[in-house]
């Protein structure tokens, strides 16, 4: 068997592996009822409509829609990131890399400081959230061309970083003369926690299923731009152009999925960047395997984050997946060793 045959026979075993693990955390996640356990049978006639209507309120009305939730935006966070390492070439890159999360964080500020009178807050803050964090990408966009000529890689990501540092002390600033009920509220939302109800569910799903469609259908263009500005356009990819369009695709992913979740984050650091470790540079696998990897890891925080709430009470999810992403994210900086496709 080729090379190229043994790294696709790989991937499908890890995508076998990881539905086999989301599967098994999903069970167990939707068994979380608070001081006990459901039973797996319980929890199978539930979801087949024969449980008690007891039962039937914590599988289907409160987990189930958090869980669908959690799945879309792992999936979408973590293809997000992917892309944004292909396009910077940079193993580091992840979604908020250009300071969404941190336009969407001050939308969501504005929206519990402010507020608009003739719209509840369970509505002005996800649409809020999502308006700013879309105004920062074109932000980030126009800072990077100031100067004139194309817009550079390092210019971009420079730009992402000095607007993220501008608008988080503008969120601390309001966090800071905000009333001890709204500052609670902003900090709550910032550590993320998964949740909503099925209209919410469908809204994200909506925009991450064809937001990852359209990413997925890029794979071979981003495996050309991996290889240099000068090489992809050799090979005939308009990289300006399709640079721009993942960009605004991603940001809507981005935007969509933290606008009712709050920020949660490192998993577009760590999914896609295991996955090359572990297949190599090929965004052809990459991608689509990220999007399970992600759906699973977020689960799985989530389940934790449940799971020590006889001790701690609910950990809000982003505590989770930043104690797991922070290490790894350590250990990319200090690591000697050279990341295979870089």
């Amino acid at each position: 068997m080729s090379m190229s045959g043994r790294k696709w026979t790989l991937a499908l075993l890890c995508a076998i592996a990881l539905i086999a693990l989301l599967f098994i955390f999903v069970l167990l996640d939707l068994s979380w009822a608070g001081n006990r356990t459901l039973s797996l049978g319980e929890v199978w006639a539930a979801l087949t409509g024969n449980g008690s209507w007891g039962t039937d309120q914590i599988v289907n009305v409160r987990n189930l829609p958090r869980i669908a939730m959690g799945i879309f935006v792992g999936a979408g966070l973590a293809v997000t990131g992917g892309v944004m390492q292909a396009v910077f070439r940079n193993p580091l890159a992840d979604p908020y890399i250009l300071g969404l999360s941190s336009g969407a964080s001050l939308g969501s500020a504005v929206a519990i400081l402010f507020g608009i009178s003739f719209v509840p807050l369970s509505v002005s803050q996800p649409l809020l959230a999502f308006v700013f964090c879309l105004m920062t990408m074109f932000l980030v966009y126009t800072v990077s061309r100031m100067g004139g000529g194309n817009v550079r890689t390092e210019t971009l990501v420079l730009a992402g970083v000095a607007v993220a540092a501008l608008i988080s002390a503008v969120v601390s600033f309001l966090t800071y003369i905000a009333p001890s009920d709204e500052m609670q509220d902003i900090v709550f939302w910032s550590m993320g926690n998964l949740g909503g109800d099925w209209t919410e569910v469908t809204i994200v799903g909506c925009i991450v299923t064809a937001g990852v469609a359209i990413m997925l259908t890029q794979c071979r263009k981003l495996n050309a731009m991996m290889l240099g500005d000068a090489h992809a356009m050799d090979l005939g990819v308009d990289v300006a152009r399709v640079r721009l369009m993942l960009l605004v695709v991603s940001s809507l992913v981005v935007a969509a999925s933290v606008a009712f979740v709050g920020t949660i984050g490192f998993i577009g650091l760590v999914i896609p960047h295991i996955f090359r470790l572990i297949l190599g540079p090929d965004n052809r696998l990459i991608l689509p395997i990220s999007t399970v990897g992600g759906a699973a890891f977020i689960i799985m925080c989530d389940y934790v984050a449940h799971a020590v709430a006889p001790l701690y009470g609910v950990l809000p999810i982003g505590v989770v997946t930043s104690l797991i992403g922070a290490p790894f994210f350590v250990y990319l900086l200090v690591s000697r060793r050279k990341v295979v496709g870089w």
